[in-house]
């Protein structure tokens, strides 16, 4: 077996510099604990966080942020042979939505093991890429950096 670099730092950097400046910064933080809680908590959190106003849901900077990890995610994992569901789903599709999720809980166990250690990774680069990103309270936070 030949080793592989998935580059995960690299599509995290390139995940959070997208979306930094959207509003979306802190997701990152939230999307590392829900991975912790399984495939189909962290797909299904980019539908909760659509904005619904008058019967009809808008996409907001945060739900474009998750829907944009998972696919770049089902694209990370494509070559590994582990093929998770990346279909755009509107969140008025009940049928759409309970196929997917129906999918993810039926999913391999060892591919989902797989999936989540790779899952939970791919988010803890992004909370350090976002830790990075984040703006400053001021030039000097710290005593004694004048010098630096």
């Amino acid at each position: 077996m030949a080793w592989e670099a998935y580059n995960l730092d690299q599509i995290a950097h390139d995940l959070v510099f997208e979306h930094c400046n959207k509003g979306a910064h802190n997701q990152a933080y939230k999307m590392r604990t829900a991975a912790s809680y399984g495939l189909e908590r962290f797909w299904g959190e980019q539908l909760r966080l659509y904005d619904k106003k008058k019967k009809v849901y808008y996409p907001t900077a945060a739900s474009n942020y998750w829907a944009d990890t998972w696919q770049r995610f089902c694209q990370l994992l494509a070559p590994s042979g582990i093929i998770l569901p990346d279909d755009q789903v509107e969140p008025t599709n009940r049928e759409a939505i309970k196929s997917i999720t129906d999918k993810l809980w039926t999913f391999d166990q060892k591919q989902r093991k797989v999936a989540l250690a790779v899952l939970i990774q791919l988010c803890d680069c992004m909370v350090w890429w976002s830790q990075r990103y984040k703006p400053a309270k001021s030039d000097n936070d710290m005593e004694g950096d004048e010098d630096e």
